[in-house]
């Protein structure tokens, strides 16, 4: 026999509409009471009928999560940050890919609609006017992680991608290399790429180093970027003292075509990635890298959709602090260039 909240209420000597409120975290009762009767129903096998609950309050105690693609380490940590939150306050969570530079973010909104996700967390895709206005039929609370949207019409929690290649740029200028290469950002992305690759240039040219287009290789932030990247370079004879990488996979395929030519990283190549993803620290040896607080801004964005799903307020965006996480890929060169 399955229990009801009629049972639950004569169990714990309550009203059933005590246990209404108890069960679904709505309030208006004490310490004492809550625990008599959460214990009543555990007591008695009360299972909670989701479904039916979210037909009543029109809440499904769902958050959407729409990334690009899985092809790299990146979205690990933040979606963990997430899914732990989320869990704590009792919700669940639905991944979905909307494909390399979110080709199919239409399709990935459509599927939260219909899956009646209570708000939606966006990581790494840029957002234009058309894709703000699927936002806008979606009419949930949103927020954007790692990215923008055109006119900041959205709120959202990033590093400062400008700030954060500057500091990698003039990591390798004190560190005395004369040639400092960037390989793997995407130019055509307003937000993560051309910041990264106004830091770059602006940092040589405040330090009055010749701007030499034969070290900036574009791609798409993967392995397979900093492999052909190295590739280039081994092509044209012409290879860097350094290079500075759109992410750690990226420095990770600069790495294996280095090492598959016989050059050893730091002694032969300084090598700076961007992410601080676990393949930073396990690779040997162990890369210098910009690091984000990828755990940190998926815990921070759910836990700003979750109280703009209670309270209906407004979310405000946030510029998280990297860091410059020193392990053993660059090297310090003995005669300072002119």
């Amino acid at each position: 026999m399955v229990a009801t909240i009629k049972d639950i209420a004569k169990r714990a000597g309550v009203s059933t509409a005590t246990v209404s409120r108890v069960i679904n975290d709505i309030g208006g009762y004490g310490t004492e009471t809550r625990d008599r009767v959460l214990q009543a129903a555990k007591d008695l096998g009360y299972y909670k009928n989701e479904t039916a609950t979210s037909l009543v309050t029109n809440k499904t105690k769902t958050i959407g999560i729409i990334i690009p693609n899985v092809s790299t380490n990146f979205y690990g940590n933040i979606v963990n940050g997430i899914e732990d939150v989320a869990y704590e306050h009792g919700y669940s969570v639905i991944l979905t890919h909307a494909g390399i530079e979110g080709n199919r973010l239409g399709d990935s909104l459509k599927l939260m609609a219909n899956r009646r996700v209570d708000g939606v967390i966006i990581v790494s895709i840029y957002l234009g006017k058309k894709q703000q206005e699927l936002i806008t039929w979606l009419n949930l609370p949103t927020i954007l992680l790692s990215t923008q949207a055109e006119g900041d019409t959205l709120p959202y929690i990033k590093v400062d991608d400008y700030q954060a290649i500057y500091q990698a740029t003039q990591y390798m200028i004190d560190h005395h290399h004369p040639t400092i290469g960037l390989v793997g950002i995407n130019d055509t992305d307003k937000i993560a790429g051309l910041p990264r690759l106004k830091g770059y240039l602006d940092c040589l040219k405040q330090h009055n180093r010749p701007i030499d287009r034969d070290y900036i290789v574009f791609g798409d932030f993967s392995f397979d970027a900093g492999v052909a990247a190295m590739q280039q370079f081994f092509k044209q004879k012409k290879i860097p003292s350094a290079i500075v990488c759109a992410s750690d996979e990226t420095a990770m395929g600069v790495k294996s075509v280095a090492y598959e030519n016989g050059l050893t990283i730091p002694d032969d190549l300084s090598i700076i990635g961007y992410d601080d993803t676990s393949i930073a620290w396990m690779s040997s040896p162990p890369l210098t890298t910009i690091g984000q607080p990828l755990y940190e801004m998926g815990a921070k964005g759910c836990e700003r959709v979750i109280k703009a799903i209670a309270d209906n307020c407004e979310m405000v965006s946030e510029i998280v602090p990297f860091k410059l996480m020193v392990r053993k890929t660059v090297k310090t060169l003995n005669d300072k260039p002119c």
